[in-house]
């Protein structure tokens, strides 16, 4: 089966290299083309544009930045919608508010093309083994075809109803996390400063209710002031921007995540948004006093 993959990003390179190695043949695009070239090594095909690259394939998935990069690859010159139509599918797999999902729906099934939405729960590590999460919305019989990829890219799938729901769900779990995120650094910083041993409290709270995979991977190394770029902050921060405009459409009070977006926000200011999202440590922490951590 030949599948088109539009967005070689962090998530996207491993993704589509899920694919290779689960023996699909596979088209890529990126508007950085050197980002291509790792990917032919492994069998890849390389599109000259998105059109190209849904004119030879039957499935495109497409993950990309933001909602701007998802509507421009849709809509922009040499886009998807020049080359979409019956018998061809689009499965977006970006993280985007669920207006853009919409909107981008609405133009592929005008031109006779399927949709789904399936944005992803996990970062580097999860999408170079496999691991996703997939919450997936749309066209159910589409979603059943492409049951396939997705075993390829992820341990488990959700199929979540109408398209818009598979945005709205990736939100409020985005939003869970970076609010989850400042919380860890606030607990790191005062642990710090009360001359307690930042180690020694991510080692209580493992054998506790908070036990979670997040503190465990993240917490080390946020002590050592070191961000490798698994899930970008500016990325995280794009997330809860979009969290909370949700919460305004519906009416939901959200004060905790918005007191995290604007730690976000300051880190994005900083220079720190290609850092992991982790880096919001740097902002809570330069309140801080203390000096080493004993």
């Amino acid at each position: 089966m030949e599948v088109g993959f539009l967005g070689l990003g962090i998530m996207g390179k491993a993704m589509a290299l899920n694919l290779l190695r689960n023996g699909f043949r596979v088209m890529v695009w990126n508007r950085t083309r050197s980002k291509c070239e790792g990917l032919a090594e492994h069998g890849a095909s390389i599109g000259e544009s998105p059109a190209a690259v849904v004119s030879m394939s039957k499935y495109t998935i497409a993950m990309l930045a933001d909602p701007s990069a998802a509507l421009s690859v849709v809509f922009g010159k040499d886009g998807v919608l020049e080359q979409i139509c019956d018998g061809k599918s689009y499965i977006d797999m970006s993280t985007v508010d669920a207006d853009t999902s919409s909107k981008i729906s609405e133009e592929i099934t005008k031109k006779g093309g399927r949709f789904l939405e399936a944005p992803v729960s996990g970062s580097k590590k999860p999408a170079e083994d496999g691991q996703l999460i997939i919450l997936a919305a749309g066209e159910k019989a589409l979603y059943d075809e492409v049951i396939p990829f997705f075993d390829a890219l992820g341990k488990k799938s959700f199929f979540l109803g109408p398209v818009g729901n598979g945005a709205k769900m990736k939100l409020v779990v985005n939003m869970v996390m970076g609010s989850m995120m400042k919380a860890l650094s606030e607990g790191l910083s005062l642990a710090g400063s009360s001359g307690l041993n930042q180690q020694t409290l991510l080692d209580v709270m493992d054998l506790g209710a908070i036990a979670n995979p997040m503190f465990r991977q993240k917490g080390p190394a946020m002590i050592q002031g070191n961000y490798p770029p698994a899930f970008p902050l500016k990325h995280q921060q794009k997330d809860i921007r979009l969290a909370l405009a949700l919460g305004d459409e519906n009416a939901v009070p959200m004060p905790v995540a918005a007191a995290a977006n604007e730690d976000f926000k300051r880190a994005r200011s900083l220079g720190l948004g290609d850092l992991d999202f982790s880096a919001v440590h740097e902002i809570v922490k330069a309140t801080g006093s203390w000096g080493d951590a004993v």
